[in-house]
């Protein structure tokens, strides 16, 4: 399941803490399992795609700028609970806005490769997804805001304007540079660097899709009815630090 999933992530990362090798060590290997190629033929898998990918991005730019930021500094604040606090607000954020652009993308290729309206589709597969993960306990009062904020997207999109490019990646780089737990002065100043470092990460995340997405499959099942929704968890949402 989700949430205990980010529990254990939370509590392997903390231990890391002893040195900055053993942070990024356990950051690689929870993470390492999102780099596989995957075919995706059904509901539940597309599910697990955009669970995995959207927490992929959702850490390892906020991690990763974090720890620029911080320096040397970094094992010293990640084991501060009023940093933690902060830092676990702006990773429930990040990964509903790396999951909403990531939901468009995937509309997206799946309306233009079949020609069929996927509105209803992807609503499911998002609900899915977000009734797993519940309201997080260290999310924050604004969670169900930016959960509703990406329920109101997909309600609204135009999957067949969607284009194959990075044009649905709009709503991830911002929330990075507006959460992040940062003073000021730094969030002015890095905000493009913070943005086109998002954007990045997204290219890699394209690619797998392009390659293991059986839209005419995925949607076939779906009208078949041999998929209602998706039902298994994939292996990670967006990991507590």
């Amino acid at each position: 399941m989700i949430g205990p999933t980010l529990v254990m992530l939370h509590k392997q990362l903390r231990e890391a803490f002893k040195s900055p090798r053993d942070f990024w060590r356990a950051l690689r290997e929870y993470t390492a399992g999102t780099r596989r190629r995957t075919r995706i033929t059904d509901i539940d898998g597309l599910a697990e795609f955009l669970d995995t990918r959207a927490s992929h991005v959702a850490q390892t730019a906020l991690y990763g700028y974090l720890r620029t930021r911080a320096g040397a500094r970094y094992p010293e604040l990640f084991a501060n609970d009023d940093f933690m606090i902060s830092v676990n607000r702006a990773k429930w954020r990040m990964w509903l806005a790396c999951l909403s652009d990531l939901a468009v993308f995937s509309g997206g290729l799946l309306a233009n490769r079949t020609g069929k309206e996927v509105s209803g589709l992807m609503t499911g597969v998002c609900e899915a997804i977000l009734a797993r993960t519940g309201v997080p306990e260290d999310a924050g009062e604004a969670f169900e805001e930016h959960a509703a904020g990406l329920r109101a997207r997909i309600a609204a999109t135009d999957f067949f304007a969607v284009g194959d490019d990075e044009s649905a990646f709009t709503v991830s780089p911002d929330a990075l540079v507006e959460s992040a737990p940062v003073i000021e002065k730094l969030r002015e100043l890095d905000g493009e660097i913070v943005r086109n470092s998002v954007r990045f990460r997204w290219q890699e995340v394209r690619r797998d899709l392009r390659r293991g997405l059986d839209a005419d499959a995925v949607l076939a099942g779906a009208a078949a009815g041999s998929q209602t929704a998706p039902t298994s968890a994939g292996p990670a949402a967006p990991g507590a630090l």
